[in-house]
C-alpha cells in the first residue's frame, strides 16, 4: 500500500531489484490480478508475502451482513494460504450504523473468530488483530488498544488469533509496552508495522501516515520492544499517504528503504 500507485508485476520487480525480502500484499490488488497468479509471480521473484491485508469487518449486526462477512473472511484466508503467507491481518470493524455499544461491537468479534479461528489454523494461517487509532472507533474498528487487542486474541489458542503492532496506531499508548511483552509471552506477536504520525493531520485523516523519521514515533524504540518481546518476523513499512502516492512509486520504495535503515536499524 506504501506503493500502491505500482502495479503488482512493477512492484515485484522493484522489490527484487531494491533488495527488499517481502512484500505485504493488500486483497484488491492480488484479486484483479488472480490470485494463484499473483502467489507465482512473488514465488518466482525470489520474495515473501509477509502479510495480507486485510479481513476483519465483523462487528455488523444484521444476521445476512454477519454471514456475508464471516464468508468473505473465509475467502481472505483461502488467499493467504495460496500466497503462502501465514498471517491475515484483521481490521475489526466499526460501530454499525445507529448503534452505540461499543462492548457489543467487540463481542461480535470474539464470536466471528469463534468460527474464523479453527478454519484459518487448519490452513496455516494465523489471525492478526489490529488496533487501530481511537480516532477510527466509530468508522472503521472498535478494537483501538494493544489491550483490548489481546484480551480478545486471548480468547482462543496462539496459533489461531494475535495481534498486528502498527506504530502509527499505537505510539501514543503509555500501556502499550507491556502489552507488547504480554503478546510477545503468549506467543501472539504476528506482524509488525512502521508508520511514522506527522501533524498536522490531513483532510480525513485516513491518508495521513508520514514517511519515516518526519515525525513524532520514536520507529528504532519500538523496534526494540518487538524485537526484546521475542518478535522475529518480517517488519513492514505500510504508509497511506496522498503526497507520496502522487509521486514515482520506484523513488519511494528507494526513499522507504533508506528511511528504515536510517531510522528504524
Amino acid at each position: 500500500m506504501t506503493v500502491k500507485q505500482l502495479g503488482l508485476e512493477e512492484l515485484v520487480a522493484a522489490c527484487a531489484e531494491s533488495g527488499v525480502p517481502g512484500v505485504g500484499l493488500w486483497r484488491e490488488p492480488v484479486q484483479a490480478y488472480g490470485v494463484e497468479a499473483a502467489a507465482k509471480l512473488v514465488r518466482d521473484a525470489g520474495l515473501a508475502v509477509t502479510t495480507l491485508c486485510r479481513g476483519g469487518f465483523l462487528t455488523a449486526i444484521d444476521p445476512h451482513a454477519r454471514v456475508k462477512a464471516i464468508d468473505d473472511n473465509r475467502a481472505a484466508i483461502e488467499e493467504a494460504a495460496t500466497l503462502g503467507t501465514d498471517t491475515l491481518v484483521l481490521v475489526s470493524g466499526g460501530l454499525p450504523e445507529g448503534s452505540k455499544d461499543l462492548h457489543g461491537a467487540r463481542e461480535r468479534i470474539a464470536e466471528a473468530l469463534t468460527e474464523l479461528g479453527p478454519y484459518a489454523a487448519e490452513r496455516g494461517v494465523r489471525l492478526a488483530i489490529e488496533p487501530l487509532h481511537p480516532m477510527f472507533a466509530s468508522d472503521r474498528c472498535v478494537v483501538s488498544t494493544l489491550a483490548q487487542a489481546l484480551d480478545l486474541a486471548e480468547r482462543f489458542p496462539a496459533e489461531q488469533v494475535g495481534v498486528c503492532v502498527d506504530t502509527y496506531h499505537v505510539w501514543w499508548d503509555d500501556r502499550a509496552p507491556a502489552q507488547i511483552a504480554r503478546a510477545g509471552a503468549g506467543g501472539r506477536l504476528h506482524a509488525f508495522q512502521l508508520a511514522d504520525w506527522t501533524t498536522p493531520l490531513p483532510e480525513g485523516v485516513l491518508n495521513g501516515r508520514g514517511q519515516l523519521g518526519d515525525g513524532a514515533i520514536d520507529l528504532r524504540a519500538w523496534r526494540g520492544l518487538v524485537e526484546a518481546a521475542g518478535y522475529t518476523g518480517p517488519i513492514e513499512v505500510e504508509l497511506f499517504n496522498d503526497e507520496l502516492w502522487a509521486r514515482n512509486g520506484r523513488e519511494v520504495l528507494a526513499e522507504t528503504a533508506e528511511r528504515f535503515t536510517t531510522h528504524a536499524t
